[in-house]
């Protein structure tokens, strides 16, 4: 909440469920997830959530109390991600939900209500990335595919479903003593992150990516989007290095790059539909709980201030308690 002008204090405390937004389905939520856009929620970054007191979490999995429309049923186990929940409508850290129908997707078989907060929005948007691969003709054959960021939250599950789906893929970090937590997930090789900022200026960089998936932004996407093959493409998910991007055309006018902007939170449902059940089955990594760490709501304000400091591998998975 907010206790004085751009001053803001975290708490845990007790809400009415009268107190949450209108909405067409009441969920009683089982698990969320911890994502950098909570963080900066949490730490009263308007450019996320504007009005405080607030609740975050972007991602949330739980038990249908209440639906008006009857498009879910009582005790029907669900997955909202994305939208605007946790950003200006209280999220996933709460133990109950209110969100309008259209924002939910029925839990599909061989996903626990766990596995999707494992996934929560940094899968969904590994997965995202993937199909619009997919879309425009990257194939495993074509060569190796780069993920940055690689220990972080879409970065570690990008790595894990590629690999899933039959790429080769070279992970890029600053953390090197990750190394072998990268090569389980199924990364063919580890690289330090610096041996993509190149500061030549060279506007064409030996090609070496058949496709790339980008979490860091600034340098070392331009990099990245330098070096990518002829007819390759990268998809662009983050900027936890910078949100510029400073490149020229002759990637794309000489060697028919193409550039994937990825926004999970608007994806459209019938692709949102998809995108979890291939993650529930042909994409879905058998070593999946090797990249969570459970924790509490009261264990919640440490690993936020881990995650704003780079400090988190993997994800965090929130339990509320039943």
């Amino acid at each position: 909440r907010e206790i004085a002008e751009n001053r803001f204090e975290r708490r845990i405390e007790e809400r009415s469920i009268e107190e949450l937004p209108a909405g067409e389905v009441l969920i009683r939520v089982k698990y969320s997830s911890l994502n950098y856009k909570d963080a900066l929620s949490a730490t009263g970054h308007k450019g996320v959530s504007r009005d405080y007191p607030h609740t975050p979490g972007i991602d949330a999995s739980g038990i249908v109390v209440e639906c008006d429309t009857g498009q879910f049923a009582p005790e029907e186990e669900v997955i909202v991600t994305g939208y605007r929940l946790g950003m200006d409508t209280d999220g996933g850290f709460g133990q109950y939900i209110r969100v309008p129908a259209s924002w939910v997707v029925k839990g599909p078989q061989n996903l626990s209500l766990r596995e999707g907060m494992i996934y929560g929005t940094a899968g969904f948007t590994a997965g995202q990335c993937l199909l619009n691969f997919e879309m425009v003709g990257i194939k495993p054959e074509m060569g190796e595919v780069l993920v940055t960021g690689a220990t972080g939250g879409v970065g570690s599950l990008a790595v894990a479903i590629l690999a899933k789906a039959g790429y080769s893929v070279v992970a890029a970090t600053g953390k090197m003593d990750q190394q072998q937590f990268l090569l389980n997930l199924g990364a063919t090789e580890v690289i330090h992150r610096e041996e993509m900022n190149d500061t030549s200026g060279r506007p064409l960089l030996k090609a070496r990516w058949a496709g790339v998936v980008d979490t860091v932004g600034g340098n070392y996407l331009t990099t990245a989007v330098n070096s990518t093959m002829p007819r390759g493409a990268v998809a662009v998910c983050g900027l936890v290095d910078s949100d510029e991007l400073k490149t020229t055309v002759y990637p794309f006018i000489l060697r028919g790059v193409k550039l994937l902007g990825i926004n999970s939170a608007d994806c459209p449902m019938e692709s949102r539909i998809e995108i979890w059940h291939r993650l529930a089955n042909e994409w879905k990594p058998a070593f999946l709980e090797e990249i969570a760490q459970e924790c509490s709501l009261e264990q919640m304000d440490e690993k936020i201030n881990m995650i704003l400091e780079g400090k988190i591998r993997g994800r965090i998975v929130l339990r509320h308690r039943d």
